[in-house]
């Protein structure tokens, strides 16, 4: 049975060149296409299999959380989220209204060829795609200048293994989601190269974002974005969480090929590098902090430990405890959103035996 797929994406503007494509590529995979207004607008959205989300709708709408969450945020988004899966979505995909999708994009399955980065601590997943200098947006600072990440091989190939993974990242040609200070050193368009899909073994971050990524219904509580951020840090420290409680249901993120283009809307890099000196300053600590955060084992304690992640980030003062209140919002709001078909037959984590290997990658 195919899955129902919902694609959510929040803007204030009206259709962009890359919505429009974005918007037939949706209703050519029978999909739903889920716009998440805010303050500013739109009012209107006259796209094909698209729904629009008002701020006032939010506010007026069957979810505490769109009464409750802060507005002109990038955080708003979670009331698409919340949206999709109340309508039975079995896979939500995100991007922003300034990618459009290449060719090569496609519905995703859960199921997946990979290959798996052995290490721990930080992996730069952009050095498996690309050899020019460049690091994603989140990665320490003090991280980037790592060596590149190495793939196991059989001879001249590399060792493929079919896994299961609730979260997927698709990499972003033309203008790569990077921080402030690679776009004022380095600024350059880049076309990543086609490479094997990666996963990262459990105890290694890479952070991912929100510009082209796959949630399926173990991960849906993780999709939860916080507010008391700057919208740099948002995507970046939620990545970070995510990563930690996926590791309790036995289960790594997976990176792919860049499968949409960005034609980056107006920015102004010094705004940007402001709003990421938290994460300069902190995206390790965050890291070390959620690290040494004890998380029980299993799918049925995701929720109980995306908060305590929270709380545990709280404590050491990267976040507000007024996020506690708005998680909390969430979970209950995501608990009536679930259609009770769609949760997990089994709640038990995954056996760790070894994953099946095979011989060529391939699109998924």
């Amino acid at each position: 049975m195919t899955e129902r797929l919902a694609v959510v994406v929040t803007t204030i503007q009206p259709p962009t060149r890359s919505m429009i494509s974005l918007a037939k590529a949706v209703s050519d995979a029978d999909a739903t296409l889920i716009v998440v207004g805010d303050a500013k607008g739109p009012t209107a959205y006259d796209l094909p299999a698209s729904q629009l989300l008002t701020l006032e709708a939010q506010r007026s709408g069957p979810f505490r959380l769109g009464r409750t969450a802060p507005v002109a945020h990038y955080a708003r988004k979670n009331l698409g989220y919340l949206t999709a899966i109340s309508a039975g979505a079995g896979c939500v995909y995100e991007t922003d209204d300034d990618n459009a999708p290449l060719l090569c994009w496609a519905p995703r399955k859960r199921e997946v060829h990979v290959a798996t980065v052995a290490e721990r601590g930080w992996a730069n997943v952009y050095t498996c795609f690309t050899r020019i200098p460049i690091w994603p947006r989140g990665l320490p600072l003090e991280q980037i200048r790592r060596p590149p990440v190495n793939l196991p091989t059989i001879g001249d190939s590399p060792e493929l293994v079919l896994v299961s993974s609730s979260i997927q990242q698709g990499l972003v040609n033309g203008s790569p989601d990077v921080d402030a200070i690679w776009r004022l050193l380095f600024d350059q368009p880049v076309t990543f190269g086609l490479g094997p899909s990666v996963s990262l073994s459990s105890g290694c971050f890479c952070p991912f974002n929100s510009q082209s990524t796959w949630w399926w219904p173990p991960a849906f509580p993780l999709m939860y974005l916080p507010s008391y951020c700057t919208f740099r840090m948002t995507d970046i420290w939620r990545s970070l969480i995510a990563q930690r409680c996926m590791w309790e249901i036995g289960e790594q993120v997976v990176f792919h090929p860049a499968e949409v283009v960005q034609e980056r809307n107006e920015h102004r890099l010094l705004d940007d590098f402001r709003d990421e000196i938290s994460g300069y300053l902190g995206n390790g600590m965050v890291a070390e902090t959620l690290l040494a955060t004890h998380l029980k084992r299993g799918r049925e304690y995701v929720g109980d430990n995306l908060i305590t992640c929270y709380e545990s980030l709280v404590r050491s003062k990267h976040l507000d405890a007024r996020e506690l209140d708005l998680l909390r919002d969430w979970l209950r709001d995501l608990e009536g959103a679930v259609p009770k078909s769609s949760l997990p037959a089994d709640p038990s984590p995954p056996s760790p035996a070894t994953p099946r290997t095979v011989a060529s990658a391939g699109r998924q």
